[in-house]
């Protein structure tokens, strides 16, 4: 009897399991994740993760791209990927000459089936993006770039939205409730930048504005330290020029 049970159980190798978690949780972010928030998603320990994202990116499997990893040449070809990864490409290629630009990061995010999703991110060792400590898609009420994605709901959708994530405060300068959030979206004014002062990362200011792409709802902002907001209107300013004239030739493919 022992023999027969012992013949039915499988060969399981853990290394291969441990990086088949990787892979899955890289292909929960669209925009990619860092290596420390992979681990913690696989349950693995960050060494571990080290590793196998070095492994993984040496095969060809991940690419490793502004401080977080997406999938390589070698994963588009089992997943079908490559017409999407080429679109995004673009995006971030747009976003990089938008970053160098203005000279702060640059991210871009769309609302598609009731959920914000950050696309791509462009940022630079002297101009670092935001840390994702609280996740983007849940919070929009927090930051500028979901403030504006909501701003641009109907009313149904927006309360939709609002349902599914409640408004929490995450800082001490976030909105507060619901009905906060909403008498500020009707104070906005339309095609405006959304201003945001530390309401998601404290030492941080952001500024956000609509990109209007047929039925696509979306947004490019910006983020700029807290001791330099005195930059931060005439970086939006500079942004809101440069993207009428870069975002013009991928507009339509910020819909993937």
């Amino acid at each position: 009897m022992t023999t027969a049970t012992n013949a039915a159980v499988p060969t399981l190798i853990g290394s291969v399991q441990r990086a088949l978690r990787l892979l899955e949780a890289v292909g929960a972010h669209r925009d990619g994740a860092p290596a420390k928030q992979l681990a913690r998603e696989a349950g693995l320990p960050l060494p571990t993760a080290y590793h196998l994202l070095r492994t993984l990116t040496h095969e060809g499997y991940l690419r490793r791209e502004n401080g977080v990893f997406v999938f390589g040449a070698a994963a588009e070809k089992l997943t079908g990927l490559p017409a999407v990864q080429k679109r995004r490409g673009t995006v971030s290629d747009s976003l990089t000459q938008l970053r160098d630009a203005i000279g702060a990061p640059v991210y871009c995010a769309v609302y598609r089936e009731g959920e914000i999703e950050l696309i791509a991110v462009a940022d630079s060792p002297a101009a670092p993006a935001v840390d994702e400590w609280a996740a983007f898609r849940e919070t929009g009420h927090a930051h500028a770039i979901g403030q504006c994605l909501l701003a641009q709901l109907d009313e149904k959708a927006r309360e939709d939205h609002l349902d599914r994530h409640p408004v929490q405060p995450l800082t001490r300068y976030s909105v507060r409730d619901r009905q906060s959030l909403l008498e500020r979206f009707r104070s906005m004014e339309r095609a405006k930048p959304v201003i945001e002062r530390q309401e998601y990362a404290l030492g941080t200011v952001c500024a956000a504005i609509p990109i209007t792409a047929g039925s696509t709802i979306a947004a490019v902002a910006i983020s700029i330290p807290l001791d330099q907001e005195d930059r931060l209107l005439p970086a939006v300013e500079q942004l809101r020029g440069e993207v009428a004239s870069l975002l013009r030739s991928f507009v339509f493919s910020i819909s993937i």
